[in-house]
């Protein structure tokens, strides 16, 4: 399905910086930007923060790590915004995106559009499926790499980052095969979010002979960018389980981690608020669970073209892993605890609506949409009387 990231081809200019920013100073973020940093590599990476950047500027970000010990990263710079950042450098050959995805608040790709020039790579690392499309509309000619992690990690005050356990991450490039999602999410300040950016496409239609090779050029440089990106995270950050896959391996890999997300954060809020242990040691949550998983795995073979790997657990043994996942919140349960906006249409919307779009209902995964998406309304609304 995917392996270790393969030799870097021959090229460029060693003398010449590589410069990366980072959009997004979670703990995801903060943990695989302190591995990507190295500047006696003449790798420097950057910080585009919110609400912890006065800490990251004053003091970096202090890592506990399961697996590298603990660190100090001090980025080459902390930036309070991408127009700060595209002031600064002239060219940002990566920038990877590592904020949660709301379409439903904002079009994050507009939000990038500062950053972006014709020498820059986009790297897309956020849960859900159909977060590419915008970026993709928005930057026809610029690679995009789509990106799946398995770590865990929680940021415990600002600028202090704790990595649990793994370091797991997929990488694969992108040219349009999630540009299925066509329904227009309106955004909390009247536009529309990720699902229908704001930049129409051009009027003139290009010939499929043509997109077919401008699509095949965006994967191969893809696939370049994805080799290099490998082989400093794994060489220079000794990060071991980097891996590289095909634009359709990856897509899969995106739902496979959704039959674990989709499961358990909507039912962690409608359950009152259970941990992921104890909804599965719960009978009929239990049965819940793996109805709700059991949709995916079956629908997402019929909306891709292709099936899981038998490599990748199903949803009987991902129940049963989760067992010992004892004092676990979903990060959706914790969002909706402190108010936030919760990833409902990336991780749910998104694949209902690509379903009905390819002939499949994913009826489990509607019914949670509906009635999260309605909840959320309503304690909307209230907060504005």
């Amino acid at each position: 399905m995917g392996g270790l990231y393969r030799a870097p081809k021959a090229g460029g200019d060693p003398d010449r910086p590589v410069n990366v920013v980072f959009v997004g100073a979670g703990a995801v973020g903060c943990f695989y930007a302190s591995r990507l940093h190295h500047p006696d590599h003449n790798i420097h990476v950057s910080l585009i923060a919110r609400s912890n950047y006065r800490a990251l500027e004053e003091s970096g970000v202090k890592l506990q790590t399961h697996t590298f010990g603990d660190y100090t990263f001090r980025p080459a710079a902390v930036y309070p915004s991408p127009d700060a950042a595209s002031k600064a450098v002239k060219q940002w050959d990566y920038i990877i995106v590592t904020t949660k995805a709301l379409p439903d608040v904002s079009d994050d790709s507009a939000l990038i559009a500062p950053l972006v020039s014709s020498g820059s790579c986009i790297v897309l690392i956020q849960n859900g499926v159909g977060v590419e499309e915008p970026y993709r509309l928005r930057f026809p000619t610029n690679p995009i790499l789509s990106g799946v992690t398995v770590i865990s990690a929680e940021q415990t005050s600002p600028g202090v980052i704790r990595q649990n356990r793994w370091t797991r991450l997929h990488l694969g490039p992108y040219s349009d095969s999630a540009n299925s999602t066509s329904d227009s999410v309106e955004t909390g300040d009247g536009t529309t979010g990720a699902l229908v950016p704001s930049p129409p496409p051009p009027a003139s239609s290009t010939p499929d002979s043509d997109a077919d090779s401008a699509n095949e050029l965006l994967l191969s440089a893809g696939l370049d960018h994805c080799d290099k990106l490998g082989h400093y995270w794994t060489a220079f950050g000794g990060i071991p389980d980097i891996t590289v896959s095909s634009e359709i391996d990856l897509q899969l890999i995106r739902w496979h981690k959704l039959t674990i997300n989709a499961a358990f954060n909507p039912s962690s809020v409608l359950s009152g608020g259970l941990g992921n242990a104890d909804m599965v040691r719960d009978r009929e949550l239990r049965r819940h669970l793996y109805g709700v998983m059991k949709e995916i795995w079956d629908a997402a073979p019929k909306i891709l073209g292709r099936g899981f790997p038998q490599e990748l657990a199903g949803p009987e043994k991902i129940l049963k892993s989760t067992e010992r996942n004892v004092g676990s919140k979903p990060s959706m349960l914790l969002d909706w605890e402190a108010g936030r906006r919760m990833e409902l249409e990336v991780i749910l919307g998104n694949p209902v609506r690509l379903g009905r779009r390819r002939g499949v209902e994913l009826r489990r995964m509607g019914t949670l949409y509906a009635l999260l998406r309605s909840m959320q309304a309503v304690r909307d609304q209230k907060a504005r009387l």
